[in-house]
Parts: C-alpha cells; structure tokens; sequence
C-alpha cells in the first residue's frame, strides 16, 4: 500500500503536454511520473556502481603494475588504425 507522496511539481505547460502525449493507453499522468521516478533511481544506481567498479579496477590494476596511461594506449590505438587503413588502401589500389 501507498503511504507516502513526492512533492508537488510546478512545470511548464509545454512539459505537461509532452508528457500526456506519450502515455500508453490506459495510463495515467501519475503512473508515468512514478515509472520514470523509479527508472531514474535505478539509471543513477547502475551508473554509480559502473563507476565504482571502473575505479577499483583502475586501482588495483595500478596496484598490480598493470596499469597502462590512457596516451600510451591511445597511441597504440592510433598506429594500429593506421596500419589497417593502409592495407586497406594498398588493397583497393591492387
């Protein structure tokens, strides 16, 4: 059962209007608002933990000694871009 409320939200017309206009059938104004309450928390909850794992394998690949600087890596990158490019091209020329 539903006890609690979220507060009252001014917004433009134009906000209303947009919303009620993409409402499935038979859903109302306050179960979209819920829904896409519910799905915001849920994005931030994934997008944090995203980050947190990303850090702690940045760190313990530092720690570990594996740890390459993102310019290195980006270098490596590019040659190997360039490489395929070139035999892409020498290719198209024969």
């Amino acid at each position: 059962m539903k006890n609690a409320t979220l507060p009252s939200l001014r917004v433009e017309p134009e906000l209303r209007e947009a919303a009620e206009s993409v409402l499935l059938a038979g859903e109302t104004l306050s179960a979209f608002i819920e829904t896409s309450v519910r799905e915001t928390i849920e994005r931030r909850r994934v997008r944090a933990e995203f980050i947190a794992r990303g850090l702690a394998s940045r760190d313990a690949a530092r720690l570990a000694g594996g740890y390459l600087e993102a310019d290195t890596v980006h270098a490596e990158l590019a040659d190997k871009l360039a490489q395929t490019r070139a035999k892409l091209q020498a290719k198209a020329r024969s």
